[in-house]
């Protein structure tokens, strides 16, 4: 998965690449580096 650094704090929706289901993800960067990530299965 390739995430952007540029933009601090991000949601989003991706297919799981394991079992296709719909997940939404939250990075969040300071100064172009990680320091947190949620991802949330939202197949209901």
């Amino acid at each position: 998965m390739l995430l952007d650094t540029s933009v601090s704090n991000q949601t989003y929706v991706e297919d799981c690449e394991v079992c296709c289901n719909p997940i939404e993800i939250h990075p969040q960067f300071e100064e172009n580096e990680l320091i947190g990530f949620e991802a949330i299965d939202i197949e209901q």
